[in-house]
């Protein structure tokens, strides 16, 4: 190992134990550059904005890192050198290369690359990319074991964010040590769980060291040791360092006279006495013993058969913690000393979690929902309601007569759900300020209770849609800004538009009335009979006044109508589905007796995509047709792999052949939750796009198209057909959505109970014969009855909370 890189990895020192400088290249000298054949991590850019020059001051601390590894760090003003090939194109700014040579090894963006841990990290990753083993299963990492045995040992790391600090001295470590020690990296949780993390939710780092170097049989498996310190760069070091001392060290003279490499790396140490006649006892039991502390103590085995150990005979072990003095005692079992040293080392591991947390938050700090929590620690940042109208008893009738459209938010101040939401209806005010006819107001139901109770409201935040001579509305989109505001705009849309000739017809489907509102939504669904006077009529209207604000809607009742369904095996009345110019009609029968519920449910179906990009907004009508997904997730980018895929799924969908399933993809730019879907998923992202089947409703079974076959249509009902007939196994399970509080509820009337017996106790009136009955009591009467601390909450009420 290189002393040089060694005393850098250790201490964030250069080779000459001075700070190196960020590189300015000229055309001149990044042509140089190229033809040495050395790595270099470059940026190119033309102009600073302040997200880019908070970027090129860690792009700087990061050059005095990376010089230790022999990797320059250089920026190209584009401005004064516009260097062919790296200075022109719309990414220009927001792009970094790894140069070997004038080969890149790796574009970043500086979103990816965001500080100096991240700029080390993934470049150390990139240069070691063939060192540095990164597995996604347990098979994989069995596979590696294989290789390793009788050649290696092998240093296994979880790092469950890439770009951390964590990540970092991973990959320093791997730079130092990597000649040694096979190195592998992982980010799954189905790794986690096969090295035996019962919590594989966690999102801690952490590390093994598989003994694979003394292993000579296949069939053996490679004995793990943790590390249980944080993920830090001289805990890997020392960890390191132990990992290679021997299990149990022998000696010959007294504890204060031993000298191991535990002493030296701050490590506590154990000392056992072993006696001439019990000598192979002593020594399982010292083994037993480093066997369960390796890695945290060092275990030293001393023979008393020795004229140079003068210690007394009543103490058979003593130990020695860091910068202490030894200390002896008489061991009795070997659990004292689990015991012992368990507790010594807890609390050494609570001081340094300690320190390495700059916000701690106590259990009672977080409350039994994630969006309780976030409002609680935002609680002392007051919504700014100017730009909603705030309602009483005596303006309420007057506001939501008096305009186009009134919007009312109902919500309560204490309510979680309410505040969290609160936000977005006021950024959808201020999108709307300006638009004639709209007025956004809320109602406080904490204050104004009378009206929440006319307006029949019992969930909390509800929002109504209120117009002149109408029935109110209820919205039941998403709690959102987008999804609000799409509905909002879309409530101003006549539902149906009456139209009057097929110009009118045409204009609706692909011209002027249809580009009026296509930022809003492409389908158009177009409600055909051949008169006024048609019984359906009237159901039809009614349904698209409840669907006003989801989906615009056209009614054609007139004799030309016929001609819209000529040529086609279906008779008026009818549906006729536009998804936009281009995309061909779809017509759809309909009774003249259909209830507008009937209406409403068909029209929710048919306005669906056959190959729809999924949404946070439209996964649960989608979730609602019951059939497994085959879902392909594309990159960030718009690439021709991605247009190629998507076309390649098409092609059996417009056969027939994909029925049985609902083809869907997720683009990771524009849906980027769909990242966090795929890992939980699988346990690990794969290369994009990745194409699998999910079996939401039978088992929650998840597949995954083989990575190294093309991803053409032959090759994907090929491997339908083999998961279909089970002939491919699962490549991860859907996890349990069931989730509880993160703590405890507290029980505060048996807290009471406890300090002060019956103070507690709730009771009822007096019974006629002049005794009480309370709950206490009742509890022993009714033994099989749940009781529970709190009140019941409304049943009706959508959330229910148990915090006081």
């Amino acid at each position: 190992m290189c002393i040089v890189y060694l005393v850098a990895f250790l201490f964030g020192l250069t080779a000459e134990q001075c700070s190196s400088e960020l590189i300015e290249d000229s055309s001149q000298s990044f042509m140089e550059r190229m033809n040495t054949g050395k790595t270099s991590f470059i940026y190119f850019g033309n102009h600073v904005n302040p997200t880019i020059e908070l970027f090129m001051e860690q792009l700087e601390m990061s050059a005095d890192a990376l010089e230790d590894y022999g990797i320059s760090v250089v920026k190209v003003n584009c401005s004064k050198d516009p260097i062919a090939n790296y200075c022109t194109g719309e990414k220009l700014i927001t792009k970094a290369h790894l140069f070997r040579g004038s080969e890149v090894l790796r574009s970043f963006d500086i979103d990816t690359v965001f500080d100096v841990n991240a700029i080390v990290s993934h470049v150390l990753f990139s240069v070691l990319f063939n060192e540095v083993r990164y597995v996604h299963t347990p098979a994989e990492l069995l596979r590696v074991e294989s290789a390793a045995k009788q050649n290696s040992d092998i240093v296994v790391g979880h790092i469950p964010v890439l770009g951390l600090p964590e990540h970092r001295a991973l990959m320093e470590a791997a730079f130092v040590y990597g000649t040694k020690y096979q190195f592998v990296q992982t980010t799954g949780s189905l790794v986690l769980r096969h090295m035996g993390v019962v919590d594989s939710s966690s999102s801690q780092a952490r590390l093994w060291f598989l003994h694979c170097k003394g292993v000579s049989r296949q069939s053996d498996p490679c004995p793990s040791i943790p590390m249980r310190k944080p993920l830090k760069t001289i805990n890997i070091h020392t960890f390191l360092q132990l990992m290679e001392a021997p299990l149990v060290t022998e000696a010959v003279v007294d504890p204060s006279e031993v000298d191991v490499v535990h002493i030296h790396l701050s490590v506590p140490v154990l000392y056992l006495f072993s006696q001439p006649q019990t000598q192979h006892l002593d020594m399982a039991t010292a083994q037993t013993l480093a066997l369960q502390l390796h890695g945290e103590v060092g275990v030293v085995l001393i023979h008393r058969d020795s004229p140079n150990v003068k210690t007394p005979l009543k103490y058979n072990a003593a130990y020695r913690l860091p910068q202490e003095d030894v200390k002896y005692f008489t061991l009795n079992s070997a659990e004292e000393v689990m015991k012992l040293f368990k507790e010594e080392l807890v609390q050494e591991h609570k001081i340094e979690d300690e320190e390495g947390n700059e916000e701690h938050w106590s259990d009672l700090d977080i409350l039994d929902d994630e969006v309780s929590e976030s409002v609680y620690r935002d609680r002392d940042h007051m919504q700014d309601l100017e730009s909603v109208t705030e309602l009483r008893s005596d303006t309420f009738q007057s506001t939501v007569t008096q305009n186009d459209i009134t919007v009312v938010l109902f919500y309560f101040k204490w309510d979680a759900v309410c505040m969290a939401f609160i936000q977005s209806y006021i950024e959808v005010a201020d999108a709307l300020e300006g638009v004639s006819g709209v007025e956004l107001a809320a109602v406080d139901c904490g204050e104004w209770t009378d009206i929440c109770g006319d307006q029949n409201v019992t969930s909390f935040p509800t929002v109504m849609i209120y117009r002149p001579m109408a029935a109110a509305q209820p919205y039941r989109g998403m709690l959102g800004t987008k999804s609000l505001y799409r509905f909002i705009l879309l409530s101003l849309v006549s539902s149906p538009s009456h139209l009057s000739s097929s110009a009118e017809v045409m204009s609706f489907l692909e011209g002027d009335m249809y580009n009026k509102h296509v930022y809003l939504s492409a389908v158009r669904v177009l409600g055909l009979f051949n008169s006024m006077q048609d019984t359906g009529v009237t159901s039809f209207e009614e349904a698209a006044r409840l669907l006003r604000g989801e989906t615009i809607l056209g009614l054609f009742a007139h004799k030309e109508a016929e001609q819209w369904v000529e040529g086609l095996s279906v008779n008026l009345p009818a549906l006729l589905v536009s998804h936009g110019p281009g995309v061909p009609y779809k017509v759809y029968s309909i009774s003249s007796s259909s209830s507008p519920t009937d209406h409403v449910s068909l029209i929710k179906q048919v306005e669906l995509d056959h190959f729809p990009e999924l949404t946070v907004e439209n996964l649960p009508w989608y979730l609602e047709l019951g059939k497994p997904l085959l879902l392909l997730f594309i990159g960030k980018e718009d690439s021709t792999e991605s247009t190629k895929s998507l076309a390649e799924i098409k092609r059996p969908l417009s056969s027939g052949q994909l029925d049985s399933f609902l083809p869907c993809w997720i683009h990771l730019g524009r849906t980027p939750v769909g990242r966090s879907i795929l890992e939980k998923y699988l346990g690990f992202v794969p290369p994009l796009p990745a194409l699998v089947i999910s079996k939401l409703r039978t088992g929650g079974e998840v597949f995954l198209f083989p990575p190294e076959r093309p991803l053409m249509a032959k090759n994907i009902l090929q491997w339908i057909h083999d998961v279909e007939h089970a002939q491919e196994q699962p490549a991860g399970l859907i996890p349990d959505g069931k989730r509880g509080p993160p703590v405890p509820f507290f029980d505060f009337l048996a807290i009471m109970d406890q300090e002060a017996p019956t103070y507690a106790a709730q009771r009822g009136p007096k019974m006629k014969n002049g005794g009480r009955e309370g709950n206490r009591e009742q509890k022993h009467e009714a033994p099989d009855q749940k009781q529970t601390p709190y009140p019941s909450p409304n049943p009706q009420a959508p959330r229910q909370h148990s915090e006081l």
